[in-house]
């Protein structure tokens, strides 16, 4: 019994082009040039299995790339029709065969509360009339609520900011030593 024949991608020469950039170029990445592979090799007329055994994936993934770059082709083909340099042409490239957003919790502190944390960790704790020469993470937490920055953070979280952002903070450790 044959096996089921995929639906065949054509690519424009500059289309080829640019993927076998994307595949050459050291600074891509892996993720990218296995898509862009995928992408050329379907063009090359290969069906999915033989794509999955010479770029070592899962036939689902191949699959699932074909089908995207499939539902992208037409609209890829009318911008290139248009004129389209090779950057933003690209770019739209790397746009389709980039990964699907993800779900996930969302963050629970904006980028703003955190620099706003750090930014207090900055800060003599004699400024927010606090009774000691060093801050602790339970006087950060404290302060916070205080000034409305946050309704409600862990001592972890603190930490956590101060930590990441240490590097741009000082040069000295605004924590008290346990």
């Amino acid at each position: 019994m044959p096996a089921p024949c995929p639906l065949k991608i054509k690519l424009s020469q500059q289309q080829r082009t640019l993927l076998e950039q994307v595949v050459r170029r050291h600074s891509s990445p892996q993720g990218l040039v296995q898509r862009a592979g995928v992408i050329l090799s379907a063009a090359k007329g290969m069906n999915n299995t033989q794509i999955a055994q010479e770029l070592q994936l899962a036939r689902n993934t191949v699959r699932t790339w074909r089908q995207r770059w499939l539902a992208a082709a037409e609209r890829l083909s009318r911008v290139e029709a248009e004129g389209i340099s090779d950057k933003e042409l690209l770019e739209m490239m790397v746009t389709i065969l980039a990964d699907a957003p993800r779900p996930g919790t969302p963050a629970t502190f904006t980028t703003e509360q955190v620099v706003q944390i750090v930014a207090l960790a900055c800060e003599s704790p004699h400024c927010s009339e606090r009774p000691v020469s060093h801050w602790t993470t339970q006087e950060l937490v404290s302060e916070a609520v205080k000034r409305s920055i946050v309704d409600n953070i862990s001592q972890r979280s603190v930490g956590r900011f101060l930590k990441r952002g240490y590097s741009t903070t000082t040069s000295s450790s605004l924590l008290a030593q346990r």
